[in-house]
Formats: structure tokens, sequence, C-alpha cells
């Protein structure tokens, strides 16, 4: 073998005459699973109808199947072929052959043949010669000066004078030979120098080397010019040399024997060294092109060694086999009997071949094949047009291509035109396995190539009568069998007769086959037997004709001849080559030769009556032989019969599935062969099968609910038309099938729909509903609707579209976000014209309303705030805008509540009544929380400023420092007296009820008593509510200071009595409250020092204010007035200044009176020692706490300490207080009174020393005297009362100042006058000792010059008169008597008081509305218009 050095990897494609190799398409690759793989035949049948339209196809085994590999290694060696790469391809032979003639002949002529270059290329001096051929030869293309055009067609680049250049060499080289092949130049035989009697020009004379003949250099044809040096021939010589048939092409083998390694070694060093690169790194496109590229061409002579055909019987298969040399594992024993061990598939039932007894090897017994990098298999089909299969052990891949078996003619008719020249020779050519053919040339030429790459552990299975060829991409190991199955023998019969056309041997005999099998008739397959019966009943007519002819020609003389004794070499055809069984003609002439009948007049001359005719079988033999092969399968060919006829029914008479079923379970129960019949009823019945389940899923309507699951289209889902042809299908089954008109009413139901859906959706805007409905029903369909899509799409559109206009109806609700929401949606909808329509609508609408929204929010936020009217026109072009704009909402809603404020301040300015601070405090909140610009609002909050710094001026001067009070709880009367909260029965009051109104609610506490005081509309009720409070308070205060008094002073001693802040028992020394009367611990509160003297001293809880002076009140009076705001703390301090002034009132008429002297008497007298004279002794000071001085406590007579009754009683030195039995009811509740108002005035002091001075000796003779002038009277107190009138001048006058008017100072005045009449309201029969003494405390005459407080009802003493008298003023008074008679005061500018039912009042309305009388109404009417 001849290699190359190292050289660079070549380039893709070439200078070949077709360029770069374009790779034929693949052929089929197969992938059985282990169930197919389990039957080779089985399975080759199943993929033949498939696989044999492309003639080859590759088979891989399913992943697991590695059979080891069994061959001897070691031992295996072999000779290889030698394959001279550029002489394998047809065309590039004949160029070689032609070049081999002409060098040939310039040899002869004593020349050496160079083969020029023209354009640096070599000259194709075979393609020059067949275009001037075809041209018309020499002298004709010189004449019509076509040398360009040769040029041309030759490739070279046309303007470079090459035409001349060609015609040189043609000139040159080859017109000499092709003058020569003419024949012209044999015309030289006629003028033999010698016999032309010139003995002239010896020196020109040549003597030739073959046969001694002279010619003149001149004579000859063409003349030459010089004498040649080298041996020289005549023409005569030169045509018979040149006349010598050549010899017929062929491998010829190797020098050199290798082992499996040793070639190895060779192969892979050759691909390395070829492509200077590894070889397993070399692509396969890469050396196919590469392989293609080198048999096409003349220029580079690549050679290759190739293992072919060693026979495994000798050196042993690659599979493993019984016996063999190769130890087995347990697991690798079951590839011993595998139908894909090549070994055993040629002899397997299903295999004809198994019929055969020889071994033949390639066809029963294995090749292997050793391959290396380019080395090839040329174009060839197996032997009798039989299967093979190829193994590739392992190595690397082959690469194969393939031609189909329809298209085998084709390609013989292709390449006999294309080098007919290499058929004239060799008629048999493509059965020596020695010519290639480029791929590319055959398809150019329409003859269809396949081809596949086959690597290790894959199979290539070829086809009947299917050529094919390729090549190795490198060192490998391969193992090829034949085998033919049943179907093969019509092929084979075919084959033998295309044999005997071409003279080719058989491998085997045909008919020699067929009667073996035939005498096994008995024992065959069912279907090999029928199959076989059939071929045998061709070979018996044909024989029966064939016997017919030779009979007619004379030969008369017959033997029976046991053919099969014979070698296949001595029972050949001398014409035909064809292996004679069933019979052959003989003559004696030429013992030993036989012809077969085809060729009878081929044996010899003699006549035919000498002939004898040799039989192996008369006919009468071979009739009972096709019975017997009738009869095997005769129960077969029923039954076939019986499918056949089932599978052909007409419509009217087709079977049901049933049967089929029946006739599958026939040929399983008598074991009939898996042949296409029964592959062909297996699969009509599946197929029915499978149709039926599908029918009844399509009726049933068994699937998921598409749209409203979301799902799609489901994997076995039927289009309408896929239904409509299933429909078609069910018709033309061959058999019968139930639901065949149930799915025809089905495909009828779903045809309407389709027809209502078209309908609908031609519509502009179908509505939802009939939408969804048609949707509905397509869910009783198991078929893919096209319409659904559409339909979803336009459903959802109309649900946008219904979702749209219902928003729209109701503009209130519509939100910007619903706005927004609903253009979301409709993005995501398909194109439509209405919802385009109305997305534009909605968009236009969004985009007007959020520029309104943004400025409306702008208009919210904006400082300074815009006035009401801007505002208003901006709300009146929002409310045109048909959408819910939250923030235009909230703009609407502030000019509303602007609106609304405004109304609220001017009803309030209009009133005429004074506002109340609640009543403007709300104004201000709501105006500021308005985002309008409001011009009364700076002014209410100026005028709430005001309140708030006058209720801080009021709480400085009233509340102690770190006080515990609030404003309000000081100036109101106290409700968190102890005994207030008990239980009892108290008189029902029937108390003068403000303006008419319902009576309030019982106050209870200080918050009662403040919400009462903010929900009075006028400061009557609330001085009314104050009233009521006060008489509690006094109530409450009194009952208190009798039990704390009672107490202190019982004889029996109390163990659990609890005293002081700390609730524990009395211990001296201690300290009495003057208001409450409850005993303190002086360790536990403050007390004044000694030094100060005694004073009267309050507890902590009955010392609730500084007590300021009333000069320091009146001024915050003044300022309130100026104000001119209600609120609680001024209704308060009113009602305390009135309470103030009338307590002064009924404090000067009793120090006026004189009654005090008594009083003191009695105080000083008779005073009660109880229990605490157990505890007489001088107690010690023990607190070192002291009181500050002030208008609480203030100084009382220096002998206030040596009171007899204190002397012996635990309480510290001026400790305790006035006892309450040795005064009057009027005294002490005055005494009370004086300290729970919270206001200094002189007068208490004036009580006090009064009280508590020791009376001189004038004043007990003149307490002695019952007569006391009155001068003397009036003049005791006249200083006070003086100074009293001079405060209350003062106070007039003040008021007088802040605008207070006199009618109303006089009609206060006029209240305190003595009426001569008093009203009674009602007397309650059960009124305890204690009120009766408080209604007559408040029936104290008060003198002329009593100032009362102005207000819209002062208080007054006219509670619960005894007087019986009261006048009504009605026009006609009815008189009315009983124990309760009701009242009813006029609310007009009279203040009158009227019997109920004389003005006809009822309670309800007395109390609920106001009562003006018609006096009042009269006067009145232009004041209220």
């Amino acid at each position: 073998m001849e290699a190359p050095g190292p050289r660079p990897a070549p380039a893709l494609g070439g200078p070949g005459p077709l360029g770069e190799f374009l790779p034929p398409p693949e052929c089929p690759v197969f992938e059985p699973s282990w169930e197919e793989f389990a039957d080779p035949f089985a399975f080759i049948h199943k993929i033949r109808p498939i696989a044999e339209q492309t003639g080859i196809c590759k088979v891989r085994p399913p992943p697991d199947w590695q059979p080891p590999f069994a061959c001897d290694v070691d031992k295996l060696h072999f000779t290889p072929r030698i394959q001279r790469l550029n002489e394998l391809e047809a065309q590039t032979r004949v160029k070689l052959n032609f070049l081999d003639q002409i060098a040939k002949y310039w040899e002869l002529q004593g020349s050496t043949l160079k083969i020029p270059h023209v354009e640096r290329k070599i000259l194709d001096l075979f393609q020059l010669n067949k275009l001037v051929a075809e041209e018309g030869g020499f002298a004709v293309v010189c004449k019509d000066r076509k040398w360009t055009k040769i040029a041309t067609k030759m490739g070279f680049a046309p303007g470079k004078a090459v035409g001349s250049h060609i015609r040189g060499h043609y000139e040159r080289i080859l017109n000499p030979y092709n003058l020569f092949l003419s024949g012209d130049s044999l015309r030289v035989d006629l003028y033999v120098c010698l016999l032309c009697g010139s003995g002239n020009d010896e020196d020109r004379l040549l003597l030739c080397d073959g046969c001694d003949d002279s010619y003149h250099t001149f004579c000859l044809i063409p003349p030459l010019h010089d004498v040649p040096k080298g041996d020289w021939r005549c023409p005569k010589c030169l045509a018979q040399e040149c006349s010598k048939p050549q010899e017929a092409f062929g491998f010829e083998q190797a020098a050199r024997d290798y082992t499996l390694r040793t070639f190895g070694e060779m192969a892979d060093a050759f691909k390395s060294d070829y492509f200077n690169m590894p070889v397993h790194m070399v692509p396969t496109e890469l050396v196919e092109k590469e392989f293609w590229r080198l048999v096409s061409t003349i220029e580079e002579d690549v050679t290759v060694e190739y293992g072919a055909d060693i026979a495994s019987k000798e050196f042993g298969s690659g599979f493993p086999v019984r016996d063999g040399k190769v130890k087995l594992s347990p697991e690798e024993e079951e590839y011993l009997d595998s139908g894909w061990n090549l070994n055993n598939m040629p002899v397997m039932e299903q295999s004809v071949l198994a019929h055969i007894t020889a071994d033949i090897c390639g066809m029963k017994l294995p090749w292997l094949y050793v391959g290396m990098c380019f080395s090839s298999f040329c174009w060839h089909i197996e032997d009798h047009w039989s299967y093979s299969i190829n193994y590739l052990h392992w190595g690397e891949p082959k690469t194969w291509y393939g031609v189909p078996g329809y298209a085998a003619e084709q390609l013989e008719t292709v390449m006999k035109r294309l080098a007919p020249e290499l058929f004239i020779s060799q008629p048999d050519l493509l059965h020596q396995l020695v010519t290639i053919m480029n791929p590319n040339t055959l398809m150019t030429h329409e003859v269809p190539v396949y081809r596949t790459n086959q690597c290790a552990g894959e199979f290539v299975i070829t086809f009947p009568r299917a050529y094919h060829s390729g090549f190795n991409q490198g060192f490998n190991f391969a193992e090829a069998v034949n085998f033919c199955t049943v179907d093969w023998l019509p092929l084979g019969r075919q084959c033998v007769e295309h044999y005997r056309l071409l003279h080719r041997y058989c491998v085997f005999s045909h008919d020699e086959m067929i009667c073996k099998m035939a005498s096994k008739a008995d024992v065959l397959d069912v279907v090999v037997a029928s199959t076989v019966q059939k071929d045998m009943a061709i070979m018996i007519e044909d024989e029966k004709a064939l016997r017919e002819t030779v009979r007619k020609l004379g030969v008369i003389d017959s033997e029976r001849m046991d053919f099969e004794l014979l070698p296949d070499d001595e029972r050949q055809c001398v014409k035909c080559k064809t292996t004679c069984f069933m019979s052959a003609i003989s003559c004696s002439c030429k013992p030993g030769l036989l012809v077969c009948l085809h060729h009878v007049k081929e044996l010899c001359s003699c006549p035919p009556y000498k002939y004898k005719l040799r039989y192996r079988y008369t006919l009468d033999d071979l009739y009972p032989m096709m019975n017997a092969l009738k009869l095997r399968a005769e129960s077969y060919n029923e039954w076939a019969l019986n499918v056949n006829e089932a599978l052909e029914a007409k419509i009217n008479k087709k079977k049901s599935l049933v049967s089929f079923k029946a006739l599958i379970e026939e040929s399983e129960m008598k074991k009939f062969p898996d042949n296409d019949l029964l592959r062909h009823l297996r699969l009509v019945t599946q197929d029915a099968e499978k149709c039926a389940s599908v029918a009844q899923q399509l009726l049933n309507g068994k699937r998921q609910t598409r749209y409203r699951s979301g799902g799609g289209k489901s994997h076995n889902q039927l289009t309408v038309n896929e239904l409509r042809q299933f429909v078609s299908q069910l018709h033309a089954l061959p058999c019968v099938l139930s639901q065949t008109p149930l799915l025809k009413d089905l495909l009828n139901r779903v045809e309407d729909f389709q027809q209502h859906s078209q309908k609908l959706l031609s519509e502009e805007m179908p509505s939802a509903a009939e939408l969804q409905d048609l949707l509905d029903v397509s869910f009783e369909f198991d078929v893919e609707l096209p319409q659904l899509a559409e339909m979803r799409v336009r459903l959802e559109q109309a649900h946008w579209l219904e979702e749209v206009q219902q928003a729209c109806l109701d503009p209130s609700s519509l939100t910007l976000d619903d706005m927004r929401r609903l253009i979301d949606l409709g993005v995501g909808l398909a194109p439509y014209s209405a919802v385009e329509k109305a997305m534009a609508r909605l968009q236009e609408l969004l985009t007007v309303s959020e520029h309104w929204d943004d400025k409306a929010r702008s208009l919210l936020k904006a400082r300074p705030r815009h006035s009401l009217n801007s505002l208003a026109t901006v709300v009146k072009e929002i409310e045109e805008i048909p959408a819910y704009l939250p923030n235009g909402a909230a703009l609407k809603d502030s000019v509303q509540r602007a609106r609304d404020w405004l109304q609220d301040v001017e009803a309030l300015q209009a009133g005429g009544r004074v506002p109340v601070l609640d009543t403007l405090i709300e104004l201000v909140t709501r105006g500021r929380s308005i985002p309008v610009h409001l011009n009364s609002l700076p002014r209410l909050e100026s005028l709430v400023a005001e309140v708030h710094v006058w209720k801080e001026c009021a709480a400085h001067t009233f509340l102690t420092e770190n006080s515990s009070y609030s404003l309000l709880e000081v100036l109101c009367p106290r409700c968190d007296i102890g005994l207030l909260g008990l239980k009892r029965k108290q008189r029902k009051l029937k108390e003068p009820l403000p303006s008419g109104k319902k009576r309030s609610p019982r106050v209870e506490s200080l918050s009662d008593l403040e919400r009462a005081l903010t929900e009075s509309r006028e400061t009557a009720s609330a001085m009314a509510t104050l009233g009521e409070a006060r008489l509690r308070e006094m109530e409450a205060l009194q009952s208190l200071r009798q039990a704390n008094e009672g107490k202190l002073l019982s004889p029996v001693q109390d163990v659990e009595m609890k005293v002081c802040l700390c609730q524990k028992a009395p211990a001296a020394p201690m300290i009495q409250c003057e208001l409450c009367r409850d005993a303190f611990h002086t360790g536990c509160v403050a007390v004044p020092s000694i030094a100060q003297g005694p004073r009267i001293w309050l507890c902590p809880r009955c010392r609730r204010s500084e007590k300021p002076p009333l000069e320091k009140i009146l001024p915050l009076l003044a300022s309130l007035q100026r104000i001119r705001v209600r609120l609680p703390e001024g209704d308060a301090l009113r009602y305390m200044i009135e309470r103030t002034v009338n307590w002064q009132h009924r404090a000067r008429q009793l120090l006026s009176s004189g009654n005090l002297q008594s009083v003191r008497e009695r105080a000083g007298a008779g005073l009660l020692c109880g229990r605490w004279q157990a505890a007489a002794g001088q107690a010690p000071e023990t607190s070192k706490l002291s009181q500050p001085p002030g208008p609480t406590s203030f100084s009382l007579p220096d002998d206030w300490d040596n009171r007899t009754s204190y002397l012996h009683s635990p309480f510290s030195t001026g400790r305790s207080c006035i006892p309450l039995h040795g005064l009057s009811p009027e005294v002490s509740e005055l005494l009370m009174e004086a300290q729970l108002l919270q206001v200094s005035l002189p007068e208490i002091q004036e009580l006090y020393q009064t009280l508590l001075a020791k009376p001189s000796p004038a004043q007990q003779a003149d307490r002695s005297s019952p007569v006391r002038p009155s001068s003397e009277k009036s003049d005791g107190c006249r200083g006070k009362r003086d100074g009293v009138s001079g405060l209350e001048s003062k106070l007039k006058r003040r008021l007088e100042r802040e605008g207070f008017s006199s009618e109303r100072w006089d009609r206060v005045a006029k209240m305190r006058t003595p009426k001569k009449k008093r009203i009674k309201l009602s007397r309650p029969k059960d009124t305890n000792s204690f009120k009766l003494e408080r209604e007559r405390s408040y029936e104290l005459v008060p003198s002329a010059d009593t100032q009362s407080l102005p207000s819209d009802t002062s208080y007054s003493g006219q509670e619960d008169s005894e007087d019986e008298d009261a006048i009504c003023p009605a026009v006609s008074c009815l008189q009315p008597e009983g124990d309760e008679v009701d009242w009813v005061q006029c609310d007009g500018s009279c203040n009158r008081w009227f019997h109920q039912v004389c003005v006809g009042v009822s309670p309800e309305t007395a109390e609920e509305e106001d009562y003006v009388c018609a006096c009042c109404a009269a006067t009145d009417a232009p004041g209220r218009r």
C-alpha cells in the first residue's frame, strides 16, 4: 500500500469536475423497542414498506443490547486488497485508460508522452479529444475556428489566446493517434520502400523493431521529421499491438499479511498523517468530501488497503457461536441464540435460505470486513437480489450510499451511458464490485440516492436489488451476511432470469430450493407453504412449456437425473451459466456438457433427435408436491379468503367488529404466521377499535371544560374537519361500528353550531348572553371548534362593552380607577371597532377626568385658599363630567360645607342671641377644615382666641397654684358632696321654667352640669340649671355638716368612726373644717400657725379657690359682656356673682335686723360636752404645717380661744367651729353659703366677728330690754350698708359703661323689691322640716337698695311661697283650685305668670315651647318680624 507523507488538511471540494461534494439525503433510522427487537424478521417485515423506498436503512438496537466481540483477535490474519482511489470511479478510470492508450501509442512511436500544462493547469487530453470529436473532428474545428469555443467549454477564461495553444497540443499529441485509429496510416502498407526500387535516402529509412520492414520517414503518415531514438514500430505492428483487448479491471492483493493489530496501527497512522490531526478528531463530513475529491482526480494517486470478504468460518465470527473459542459469561449467553446474531439470521425458520443445504460463504455464512480510512466497497447488489445485513462491531463509522431497488436499472443505464468504454470490455462490470460513481453524478441524472453513517453497534440493512456502496471513515471491524424472507421468492426467480440474460453464474439453484421446500410441505410455515406453492406453480408452468418446446424440436430421449448430486460447476448451462436442476439437454458428442432448455440450439451442431432430456422430476411428480403445499396452506388460504372478503366487503355487506376479532382469534388458535395479511387485519381491527373508542368519547363528551377551566385544545381532540373525515373514515372502515350513526348526528349538531356561531359572529356586536349560550352548547362537543377562540374573544369584548355601558349608566359610581381598570382590560382585548370606539371614549373621559381631578386636588391644597365663587365655578364644570372624581367630589363637598358654614354663621349673627363658645369653636374647627377662603373665619378665630384669653385670666384670678380643680368646677355649685348620692325621697319642686322650655335633666355631676350649660340655648336656662345645682349643693352640704357634727359630738363612742383625709380614727391634736364640719389630724393637713391667731379654717376639699374679692371679679364679667360669647364658665361666673350679691343682701338684712345677738347668746350657752371630755387636758401643738392666711382664713375675736366648750376638747387651740345646734337654720345656712362662695366679702368677716365677739354690759342690758330704738338698730350697720350701697353703685356704673341697659337693671332690681302677692307654684304635702326651713330662709324680704346682677332671669326668692293669694293676670282667670296648680311664665317682655288652664296651655306645651302672652305678642310683633 502506498501512503503519502504528512501534509496539511486538504481544502474541501477540489478540482474535480463536480466541485464540492453535496451529501445525499439521509436514509431512515429505526430504533426498535425490546418487544419489536425480539423478532428480527417481523421487525424487518414491518419496516419494509418504508425502508425499501430508500434501498437501505439503519437500525439502532436497544441501548442494552451489546453482544461481546467473540473473534480471536490474535489469530485473525488476512491479506487485504489494494485500492487506488482514482481507479475506482468509473469516469476517472475511463480517462486513465485513454491516457494509457495515448502513452502506449507514443511509446511504440519511440517517444515519451508528456502531458502539457495550459494556464498552470494540466490539460485534460480525454476531454479535449472528446470535445473535438463532438464538434466534427480536427479538420472541421480548424475550418470553423472553434478552438476558442472548445477552450471555453474546458473551463479556460476567454480572451487569452488559449485556443491556439490547445490546437497546437491537439495537433501534436492527439491528431496522430486519431489518424492511426481511423486507419489512414495503414495505407503505407501499399508502399513498401524495399519494393519501390529506390535506394535513395538511406539515412531516412527506418527499420521496424517488430517485423524488420523498412520505411522512409517521409513516407509515413504523418511523416517523421527525425529518426526516433528508441524502438520504433511500423504502422502494421502498431495496429496489432493497440488492438489487443484490455485486461479486466480488478483489485490486486497486497503483498503483506496483516493481523488486526498491525492493520489497525497502519490504518491509524495513515489517517492521522493524511489529515494531520488525531484520528478521532477528523469530522466525518471532511473525510467524505475528501474521499470523493480523491476518486475524481487523476493528479493525485492515493492507495489504501481493505480487508474485505474474510470468511468467518475460517477465523471465527465477531458474534458468539456455540462451541466457540471465547468463553462467555451467563449474561452473554443470550446472544448465542439472538435472531440478530448474523450466524443465526440466515438459517432461521423465517429465512428461506435455511432450506439450502450448502454453506454458501457470504450468504449463509457471515463475511468479515476490516476497513481503514478511504477503503471502499463499490456499487453492487447482493447475489440473487437477496437482503443483506451489516453490523459494525467496533471502530470508526462506515459511510453508506443506497439506491432503492426500483431504480436499479436506472442506475445501470446512467453508468453505462457515462462510462460506456468500461462496459464494452466488462458487460457485468457492476457485479465485480470494482466500480464506483459519485452519488452527486447519479443524482444529477435523477437517480435517487440516500446515505447514512453506520456507527459501532448499529445495523445497516439493504433490501432486494438495492444498489449500495460506501467507504470507511477509519479503522473498523464489520460483519455481514445475506438472508431471504418469504416475500423475496418472486424476486429471486426474477433474478435468475436476469442472470440468464447476463450469462452470470448463480450462487445456488432457485428451483432446487423450491422443490426442497415443497418436499417438506407438512412442516412448513403456512405462509411459506402458500408462497412456495405460488412460486412452484409458476415454475411448473414454465417447465411444462419449455419441455413442450423441446419435444417439438425433436428431442425424444429423456432420462431422470439427480442434479443436486453434481457439483454446481458441472451442471451449468454452457451458454447462460445457469445452474440446472429441473431439466437440461445433453449430447453424446460432448459428454459432460449441458445446456438449459432455453439454449438447446447452443449445445452442438448435432440434430435434436440425438439430444437427451435430463430431468429431475416428471410433471406428474411435481403436481402432488404442489398439492401438498396447497393442502398445507388451505386452512390458511380459506382464512385469508375470509379476511380478504371481510376487508374488501361493500357497504351493505360489511361485517361487524366482533367478526374481525373472531378472525384474529382464529389465526392465533391455528398459529397462522404473522404475515402482511394478519398484520393488516390486526391494524384494521385496531383502527376500528380506536375509532369506536374515540367515537364513544366524542359521544360521551368526556373531556374537561375548555372555556370554563381555562384549558385549550386537548391532545386527542378532533377539529370539525377531522370529525367530518372521521365520520367518513367510519363509513370507510371494512367493519360496521354501532357508534357511526350517532357520530353522524353529532357531526350534524356541530355543523349547526358552526352555522349559528358564524351568523352570530357576523353581527356588529352580539350580546354576551347569546355568546355564552352558544359557548355552553359547545361544551357538549368533544371537538375542536375554530370559532370558539373568536367567540371567546368576542365574549370578552361583549362583557367589556357591557361593563363599560353599565359603568357609564351611573356616572356617580364611575371612578377613575374603574376607568383605568376598564382601559387596562380593553387593552388586552383583540382589536375591534366597537371596542376601539369605546376605548377612545373612555380614554378621552379619563383624560378629562384626570385633568379636572388634578385641578380639584390642586385647588384643595392651594395656599392661600381660593374663594367660594371660583371653586363653585370649578365644581359646576366638574359636575358636567359623567364620572365620579374623588377630588372633585371633595371639592364639591368643600364648597357645600363652606356654604353651610356661611349659612350657620349668618344664622348665628341674625339670631339675636349671644353665641355659645362651643358653637363658635365648632364653627372655627369646621371652617379650618374647609379648604375654602372664608371671610368670617378670621373674625371667629379672633373671637374664640379672646374667649380663651378670658378663661386664662379667670383661671389665674380664681385658681390656686397647682390647683386640681378646673375653673368651671370652682365657679359652679359643688356636685361632689358625699351625701348627695344617697337615695332618699325628695320633694317634687315646681320651679320656674325658663322661657317656657322643658325642665333640664337632673344634674348629678360636674360633667352633667357642664353638658347642661353647654346645651342651654339662653342664659336664663343656664341660670335655672345652676340654681337647681345650688339647691342640691346646699341640701347635700347641710346633711353632711349635720352628720359630721353629730358624729363628733355624739356621747356614744363609735369604735369604727373614721375621720380626716386618711380615714382613720380620731387622735389629738385635730382641727375642724368650718364648712363640712369634718375633723382632720393636724399632721395630715396644713393648719394655720398659732402666731396667726384664731382663724376660720377650711379643709382641702372645701378650699377650692383663691376667693378673690368682688372688685377683681367684676372686670371679668364686664370683659365677657364685651366679648359677647356664652360659655359655661361665663354663665357660672354670672350666677356666682348673682349668688354673691344675693347673699350680701341677706347678710346685710341679718346684720341690720339685730337677730344675731340672740343667736350669739344661744351659741355660747348650753354647749355639749360629750365623750370628747375624756380627752380633756392641754393638747400639744403637733402640727408643724401652717395654712397661709388668705381670704378663706380671716382673724376672729381674741377670746375665741377661751370659750369654755372647747377647753377640754381634743381639738387644738382655736381649731374648733361654731356648733350647729346653737344656730338657727337661717343663720346656719347663711354661714354655710358664705364659705361656699368663691369670693371674699367683708360681710362674711362681719358675720363671724358679730357671732363670736364677747357681749359688752350695755349689750347685755339691751338684751333685757325688749324694745330697741329703731334709729339705734339702723345705725348699728349703717356703715356696712353704706359700704355695700357704694359697691352696688360702683357695680351699676360699671355695667352701664359696658352697655348694660337700665331697663334690665331696673327689672332685676324690681325682682328684689317686696311683692304684695307671692306666686304659688305648688305646695307638696310631704315636705320635711329642713326643706321648709330652707324655703323660709329664702323668703327674707330684700330691702329697696338691694342690687342684683344683670341676667335674663335672676335667682329669685319666689319659691314655694306659703301665700295662697297669687294673682293670675289673665283677662278671664278661672281661679283653679287643688293640690297642684300649674303655671306658665310669659317669654315676652312682661315675664308675668299665668295659670296654664287660663291661657289654654297644656303642661307638655309649657315645657317644650315658648309662651308669649297676648299683650307681648301685640307689642313685640314688629321687633320679632
